[in-house]
């Protein structure tokens, strides 16, 4: 079971720690819509530099419901983290039910060619109270 809307992993030296929180102003509940923002913090702890080149999530809600996302880089950015330097970036995602996780991996890239996935752990998406 993933912790409560914060995960904190590092993967050959890059540290990815989200934090989630639910959005109620963009919510429906009446209507199964359920927003969620996420925070992602992204730190190079390594040695060398390492470009992030695309991000794979996998968006599980509680009905066991998968949606996977897939594509170049993140909010439209490939960043290239040098030892040391980190990139931040928020988003969101919307579920059908008022619980579910997220996880992933964003496929990093080396300067001598080689390729790596920084593993994203799971997190939860939840509300913060119940709503009945």
């Amino acid at each position: 079971m993933a912790a409560r809307g914060v995960s904190n992993m590092a993967t050959h030296g890059i540290r990815v720690s989200v934090k989630a929180e639910y959005v109620p102003e963009q919510s429906s509940p009446k209507s199964h819509r359920y927003v969620f923002a996420y925070t992602v913090r992204i730190e190079n702890e390594g040695q060398g530099p390492a470009q992030l080149r695309s991000r794979h999530w996998i968006i599980t809600d509680a009905d066991g419901k998968i949606d996977e996302v897939q594509g170049p880089g993140v909010v439209g950015q490939q960043p290239l983290l040098r030892p040391g330097e980190h990139f931040e970036y928020t988003s969101g995602c919307v579920l059908g039910t008022p619980r579910g996780e997220m996880r992933g991996t964003y496929q990093m890239f080396r300067a001598d060619g080689s390729t790596f996935d920084a593993e994203i752990a799971a997190f939860a998406l939840a509300l913060p109270y119940s709503l009945n």
